[in-house]
């Protein structure tokens, strides 16, 4: 026996809500992936740096780079820089603790030395290569030396 017809006519076919959820992630994918390319464009003119405000996904972007990219050095020290400088989205205190689980150790040391130096009193605008050669050779050293530092600065200023 064959249903009967509905007497409002033909029902509207709806979309399972799981293909929704399919769509909605392929177009985050592409969103991360097109953050993702334009980092590293930023990075390979050279203009990836303090004007570029971080956003809040970028640490997903930056873990569909391709390690051995010539850029992604350079795409790491704007992270770090970032999160040193509590700048973009990095000023929410959230956001900072969710990179720090996301982005890699060495940008992670990186970010650690170049705060912990600028608390010092250094200047940490240019001429600090060695902060991400250190990091990149030895993160746990480096996060050391920046704690270290910020135990230093503390005792300096009286409040250790």
């Amino acid at each position: 026996m064959a249903a009967a017809p509905c007497p409002r006519g033909p029902r509207p076919r709806r979309r399972p809500a799981h293909a929704d959820r399919l769509r909605e992630d392929r177009q985050e994918q592409q969103q991360l992936a097109d953050r993702a390319a334009e980092l590293l464009n930023l990075a390979g003119s050279g203009r990836l740096d303090r004007t570029v405000a971080s956003r809040p996904g970028d640490e997903a972007a930056r873990a569909l780079l391709d390690d051995y990219d010539y850029r992604v050095p350079a795409v790491d020290d704007w992270f770090a820089r970032a999160l040193a400088d509590r700048a973009g989205h990095y000023a929410d205190p959230a956001a900072r603790a969710a990179a720090v689980g996301s982005l890699p150790a060495s940008v992670r040391a990186r970010a650690a030395l170049l705060a912990a130096l600028a608390r010092t009193g250094a200047p940490v605008d240019d001429g600090l290569e060695f902060v991400g050669r250190l990091a990149q050779a030895n993160p746990d050293a480096t996060a050391a030396l920046a704690s270290w530092l910020e135990n230093a600065a503390a005792v300096k200023a009286g409040t250790a």
